[in-house]
């Protein structure tokens, strides 16, 4: 029984995690922000989730499907590869995260985000900017998004990390 509970729990925080990725992403797209050359996904401050727990991998990956999904416009390739750069980030957080350094979480979303997204850009949505340019712009929006918003997110659940992330059941 106690096995049973413990995948609900990790299908409950994952399916959590793909819901709030959608909700900041849609926030995010309202904004003008969540695509483009130069975007600020306020959802990728949630790429910190998996130095918590594991279920946040599953969760980033699928949130960040459904998001590309449903915002209007998104080509296939993006979905794809999109999806694709923040479980490689999701899977380094995670990583690094438990047998490194918690503050080192942010590095591997913006690095994977910085290196994919810009030949996303280039190769289905035809941006003529050059890739250096566009790893330059989608990498200082991912430190933001991870780098600065995800530490404070981070930072902010620490404190009570056992209380949101702990197998326990009462």
């Amino acid at each position: 029984m106690e096995r049973n509970r413990k995948k609900i729990f990790f299908i409950t925080h994952a399916a959590v995690i793909a819901a709030l990725y959608v909700v900041l992403t849609m926030v995010s797209a309202a904004f003008g922000l969540s695509s483009g050359v130069i975007q600020v996904r306020i959802s990728e401050a949630l790429t910190v989730l998996p130095y918590f727990t594991p279920a946040a991998i599953p969760g980033l990956f699928v949130g960040c499907l459904l998001s590309n999904m449903l915002t209007p416009g998104t080509v296939i390739w993006d979905v794809i590869f999109g999806s694709l750069a923040t479980l490689i980030g999701a899977v380094g957080t995670y990583f690094l995260g438990r047998y490194a350094n918690k503050w080192l979480s942010p590095i591997p979303p913006i690095a994977a985000n910085t290196l994919i997204i810009p030949f996303v850009l280039r190769f289905a949505y035809g941006a003529e900017d050059s890739i250096a340019f566009m790893m330059l712009t989608v990498g200082a929006g991912e430190v933001i998004s991870c780098g600065v918003l995800g530490i404070l997110l981070l930072v902010a659940l620490e404190p009570i990390k056992r209380k949101i992330f702990s197998q326990q059941t009462e």
